[in-house]
């Protein structure tokens, strides 16, 4: 019986990446989205090229109700969940004087508090099989500190490694919990809007000179699902390619 991985927020960028290398090796893929169902599905057309089953829902991952009908969703179509990816998340970019406590909240609530709700309805079926990986998709922003424009970002991103700590004490022994910390890595959301110069910018803080890319995440997160990677627990891994300024 194939495998079966949940991946938040994986009609685009990182985590429509990750769904098709987990399809390429021959993992069932259930995704979730929020807004663009057009995108989603054409994922699901992706994934399935594979040879394999994809189940796409939509889901706030901040509403508690709608991620335990995802959680069972999933759970029914496929039998079990072997890895999930929490993934999805959202960025508002304002000025400090321009943010607001709604905002600010809802950050939190998608990034943080959905990450908790999706692990903890999830993390419920892993310990019944005892066993299962959580890998949490945090950021450098969560390590260092940046620009008062992200500020709300960041506070979510290092709740984010915090709560995997968390987790990871929780779940023990029977699943692995462990953060990945990207650093700039060239999605369509991120760049959109940088201008050329900005970029470059960005890429000379960077010791390998350049950005990452979208392949670069998704195959740590596919080690960190294998068993090859069955002695790492309570991590978070920077993935970044080296910063200046950043030890």
């Amino acid at each position: 019986m194939n495998k079966t991985v949940l991946i938040t927020g994986a009609s685009r960028g990182i985590g429509r990446t990750t769904a098709i290398e987990f399809a390429k090796i021959g993992y069932n893929v259930a995704i979730t989205y929020f807004v663009n169902k057009e995108l989603a599905d054409n994922v699901k057309k992706e994934v399935e090229s594979f040879g394999v089953k994809c189940l796409v829902n939509q889901c706030d991952i901040a509403d508690e109700q709608q991620v335990k009908d995802m959680v069972y969703s999933t759970i029914k179509e496929f039998k079990n969940i072997d890895v999930l990816i929490n993934n999805a998340s959202i960025a508002i970019d304002t000025l400090f004087c321009d943010k607001s406590s709604e905002s600010f909240k809802r950050i939190l609530d998608v990034n943080l508090v959905g990450t908790f709700l999706v692990s903890k309805n999830v993390g419920e079926y892993m310990l019944q099989n005892k066993s299962g990986k959580i890998i949490n998709i945090a950021s450098t922003n969560g390590i260092n500190t940046y620009y008062p424009m992200c500020f709300d970002y960041d506070a979510s991103k290092a709740g984010i490694i915090s709560l995997t700590h968390n987790l990871a004490m929780q779940f023990a022994p029977y699943i692995n919990v462990n953060a990945i910390a990207p650093g700039f890595i060239a999605t369509e959301s991120e760049v959109s809007g940088m201008d050329e110069e900005f970029i470059k910018s960005e890429e000379e803080k960077i010791f390998l000179k350049r950005a990452g890319s979208e392949l670069d995440v998704a195959n740590l997160i596919l080690f960190l699902a294998s068993d090859k990677a069955n002695f790492i627990n309570n991590a978070t891994i920077r993935i970044d390619g080296g910063v200046y300024g950043s030890f």
